[in-house]
Formats: C-alpha cells, structure tokens, sequence
C-alpha cells in the first residue's frame, strides 16, 4: 500500500496565510519523514468564501521540503486552460522533482471557474479531451501540429520535456458513471475520489473494469483512492477531534456545487453529518482505521491511499500527532495484514 498525504493548503478568511503557509510546509517535511509516498493538492479557483494557494507553484515549493515523494497535481481542472501551458508548466515540475510528478486530470464542476476562463459547462468534455491528447502529444512527440476548438499548435516544440519516459502517468479523477468510463479510455489509472460511498465505489468500479475490457485494456497496477481520515486512541475521540473542521469542508462542497458532480442516490453532502461518514470517512482508532484500509484494499483491489486529515482551521498540533499516529500505528498494521 502507498499512501499520498493530500495537502490541501484551504483556510477561513481572515487567517494569516504566511503563517498557514509555514504549516503546510511542516506538514510535508513531516510526510518525508514518516514514509509517504506522495503529497497531493487540488486545484480551484475563486474559492471564496476560503483561502486557497494555488497548486502548480505551491506543489514546486512543496518539492523542497519533501525531496523523496511523488508530486500529484489531483486534480488539474484541465478543461480551463491551453495545452501548451499545462503541459510546459507540469513538464517543468517533473523536471524540478526529478521524475516525480503524477499528472492527476479531471473537468471539474464549478461555473464561477469556468466563467473566469471564458468557457462554458457544455464545452467542458471536449476540451479536457481534447487537452488532453495534445498535453500527450507534445511531452512524446517532436514536432505537434494540431488544431482544437479553442488553441492550435502550429509545429510546436516544447520548451522543455519531462524527465519521464515516454511521459508521467495520468490518473484520471471521475465521479459520474460517464466520467469513471472516460477515465478507463483516457486515464492510466482511474483516481477515485473521497466524496461518495463505499457502496457506489464497488458499483463504479465494475463499470469501470467492463470499460477496460472493452477496450483492451488491463486493469491499473496502481488504483488510488482518496478518502477523508482521521486516527485518534478511540473512534469517539477521532470523531470528536475532525467533525467540526470536516463539516465545514463538506458545507463547502456543497455550497460549491460538488453534489450536481456525484452519481445519482449519492449525491447530496448536506446530509447530517452522522450519515454523511457512513461508508465514506475512515474514523477511528488505529487498529479500527487499519481494519478499514484492509478492506479497501481486498473488497476494491486500492493499493494507493491518498489521505486527506487536515480540514479548514484544524489546529497545525492536532494534523500533525494525526500524521505521526498513522505512520507509526496504522501502516505497520495494513502491511502487516496485506
């Protein structure tokens, strides 16, 4: 099992982001240190009513400060922006980090975002698609002439390439039953998000290994999952330790839309939040967070766990004990049993 620490650098307003931004490097010094794989960050923009760094240059600074670890952007929104730029801007960081980088691509959901980048929801699909093959293309190719709805590449070579060969592996983030095949066709792996149950995640994923086969396809070496967790000495102290800061996260993606996003009967985050963790947030004490990465692992075949445990104002004290008790008490246990 790997296990990725998604960092997702989002704070209240009036926090001093100086400040938070110390924490956040603490935090991935610290994930080195205790055998992570890989730190994650998302990508949003206008993210009001929060505070939010943005991924590409926050994750090139983040490299400094983990020297050892993979570099997910999880995800690009690749849908708003040229190919050219992404491409360069993610090659560059594959070069920064030595051959480190995970491209993690998906559309996205939000309409203030697309507004701000002169596009539209109905547009969306085609672009990523789009995008994306041009994003392939020029880090494997010499020489790219090829023309989309919204960019032309006339012969165009790429400032640099990535270290990478032929190129950095893509997950593909999906939620939507459409969007899981998509991911079969476009993605190396399908990057599975933390937002829906574990019950629609068995249902997608037998979707998305028939998308597999139909394609010819094997099924992924590495399958990740992304899923909200928190390991205290009991379940009723892990609870009582994240809810308030899960809760206002989970307020936010429903504020923002992210519902509309999600497969239909699992598609509400204003849920209570009692109901809302049943079959979604890994809570509890070491041996009962292990018992449940276990069963991840042999009910789904996940063999890469990108852990988010740190929510909007969580005190800095409380993430990292969280991140020392899980390196020391939970991954000993999971490699133990698997």
């Amino acid at each position: 099992m790997q296990y990725t620490l998604f960092i997702r650098g989002q704070y209240p307003q009036g926090e001093d982001m100086v400040a938070r931004f110390a924490d956040l490097t603490e935090q991935a010094r610290l994930a080195d240190r205790l055998g992570f794989t890989g730190i994650a960050a998302g990508m949003h923009y206008g993210a009001h009513p929060l505070q939010m760094l943005q991924q590409i240059p926050f994750l090139c600074r983040l490299m400094a400060e983990a020297p050892r670890v993979r570099v997910i952007p999880g995800i690009v929104l690749l849908s708003l922006h040229k190919p050219l730029d992404i491409a360069e801007q993610l090659a560059t960081l594959d070069v920064m980090s030595g051959g480190r980088l995970v491209f993690g691509a998906g559309l996205g959901y939000r309409e203030v975002e697309y507004k701000g980048f002169g596009t539209t929801q109905g547009e969306r699909v085609q672009r990523l698609e789009e995008n994306l093959e041009a994003v392939v293309r020029l880090w494997t190719e010499e020489n790219v002439t090829m023309r989309g709805s919204h960019f032309e590449l006339d012969n165009v070579t790429l400032s640099v390439k990535p270290v990478q060969k032929p190129r950095p592996p893509i997950w593909f983030g999906a939620n939507a039953d459409a969007a899981v095949r998509r991911a079969a066709r476009l993605g190396d792996t399908w990057f599975i998000n933390p937002h829906q149950r574990m019950d629609t995640i068995e249902r997608q994923l037998a979707i998305y290994r028939a998308a597999l086969d139909e394609l010819g396809k094997p099924f992924p070496d590495e399958l990740p999952l992304m899923r909200e967790l928190f390991v205290a000495e009991t379940r009723d102290e892990a609870i009582r330790l994240a809810r308030p800061y899960l809760e206002r996260k989970y307020k936010a993606y429903h504020d923002w839309g992210q519902d509309k996003a999600m497969p239909a009967g699992d598609d509400d985050l204003s849920l209570p939040f009692e109901d809302l963790m049943a079959g979604r947030f890994l809570f509890g004490s070491p041996d009962q967070v292990a018992e449940q990465i276990v069963d991840y692992n042999q009910r789904l075949g996940v063999n890469s766990l990108v852990v988010g445990l740190q929510w909007l104002g969580m005190p800095q004290r409380q993430v990292l004990d969280a991140m020392q008790l899980f390196a020391e008490a939970v991954m000993p246990r999971v490699a133990e049993a698997i």
